[in-house]
């Protein structure tokens, strides 16, 4: 395979994710109080959304790839 046909299959599987998807979430862990021996904890969620128009845009671009890959 040649390395534009390779991009353009991880760029489709790239857009297909975050058109199903949609983002990502994470979890961290952040000192609450701090009283010398005594330590609390919370965690805390975070979202990071990935907008449609991205995996749409990645997903026409590795087609695209993969149409004039294939083309030579």
């Amino acid at each position: 395979m040649k390395g534009g046909v390779v991009a353009g299959v991880l760029l489709i599987l790239i857009g297909v994710a975050a058109l199903v998807y949609q983002g990502f979430s994470y979890t961290t862990e952040k000192k609450a109080v701090d009283l010398g021996p005594i330590q609390v904890n919370k965690k805390e969620q975070h979202t990071v959304p990935l907008p449609p128009i991205l995996g749409a845009v990645a997903t026409a671009g590795g087609l695209v790839l993969v149409v004039m890959g294939s083309r030579k």
